[in-house]
Parts: structure tokens; sequence; C-alpha cells
């Protein structure tokens, strides 16, 4: 597990210091926040207040390697016990691959401070592939921990776009479901717009509700994208 920790995190130490090499590749850097109601995550919510998400990526060609988290309002009062059980901080680390033909492979170091980053056991792994068809996305994950974390969830998800409005259907086991065994946890609508502030600034504004059958939550989730 460490290994993989490493091997993402010199990834991106060499991209992110090597200013020569962003000069003369053809590739972009790309960076911004959303700022949302709730961090709500495959159907199930990871935050108790709005949640800020940065993101920091470089791209080249069908390649692309990042940094993602998720940084939570509400986390004043509680110790580090609660906070890492609340997801209160997330901070993940990506590298992924697309092909022309619409298939994309991901694969992703889940870490939550305010655990140490080099404990193994504080990282979770998931390769994950997504597939577009038309209108139509289907994705297929698996998030393995250490062995003394005992999670390896798998996850699915079929979604239709159509027109402005988004459909997400989405089912796993293990802490995906409150009985551990496979059901549908993520059910849900999504939409966004931009809102015109000026001339030359707009802001997108984006907006989901989200069912949970197995938790029997009901979500509504607003976010702005800067």
């Amino acid at each position: 597990m460490k290994k993989v920790t490493l091997l993402l995190f010199s990834g991106l130490a060499l991209l992110f210091g090597s200013t020569s090499y962003a000069q003369e590749s053809s590739g972009s850097w790309d960076t911004g926040m959303d700022l949302y109601s709730a961090y709500i995550f495959r159907g199930s919510q990871l935050s108790s207040g709005p949640a800020l998400q940065p993101y920091f990526e470089y791209s080249t060609e069908g390649f692309a390697i990042g940094v993602w988290g998720s940084y939570s309002f509400s986390a004043e009062g509680l110790d580090t016990k609660t906070l890492i059980a609340n997801h209160y901080m997330e901070t993940d680390l990506y590298a992924s691959y697309s092909f022309d033909f619409g298939l994309a492979l991901t694969l992703t170091d889940y870490f939550y401070p305010p655990t140490q980053f080099f404990d193994g056991a504080s990282h979770f792994f998931e390769p994950m592939a997504t597939l577009e068809l038309g209108s139509f996305t289907f994705t297929g994950a698996y998030i393995v921990g250490a062995k003394e974390t005992g999670i390896s969830d798998l996850y699915v998800e079929a979604a239709l776009s159509a027109g402005p409005v988004d459909f997400t259907l989405g089912g796993g086991d293990g802490a995906y479901t409150v009985d551990g065994n496979f059901g549908i946890c993520n059910i849900g609508i999504a939409t966004s717009k931009e809102i015109k502030i000026s001339d030359s600034f707009s802001l997108p504004v984006s907006g989901a509700l989200i069912l949970n059958p197995s938790s029997e939550q009901f979500h509504v989730v607003v976010g702005i994208s800067l």
C-alpha cells in the first residue's frame, strides 16, 4: 500500500516541480474550487455541513494526474477520532488515462487527514473504469484498504445524460450499504446552469436530488464552481 502511495506522490512532485517540462510539453494545468452545501459521495453524506473542494491537475493528451480535496466547515469542537469518522477532511491523489473510444481508467488514493500520510492504514486505493457510450456512462470501482481496515468494497453505476438533466443509478456493497450486502445506494437527478455576473464572468451552479434506498436518506445538494 505504501508503494502505491509513494508512486503517486512522487509522480505529482515530479510534475508539479518541473517548470521547464510544463513549458515544453503540450499539456495543460488546471486548478479550481467547488463549494457544496454538503459532501455526498455515491449516495452517502460524508460531511456534517458545507464543504470546500479544491483541485489541482496536470493533463497531456489522454493522461491526467492530480490532487482533489474536501474540507468541511463544521469541524469546531470535534476531536481527531470524530473528524476521521465523519470524513471531515479528505485529500485524494489520482492518475487516469482516457482512450479515444470512451474508456477511462483511474487509480485513486483516498487519504483522510489528520492521520499520518505515510501510514499505510490511512490510505484506501481504488481502481476504476468508466465507459461512455453516447448519452450513457457506466462505471465500475473497487476500493480496498490495508488488511486491518477490512475495507474491500465494490461500486457500480449507470448514468444517463438527457439534455439539461443527468440521471444516476448506483449500487455497492460493504460501506456503501447499511447491511454490507450489495444493494442500490445512489439514485440521483442533477442539473446545472450558469448565472451571469458580468459580460465577462458567469458563475456555474449545479444541483442534485439524491436518494439512498439502503440508508433511507434523501439529500438536496447545491454547489458553485470557481
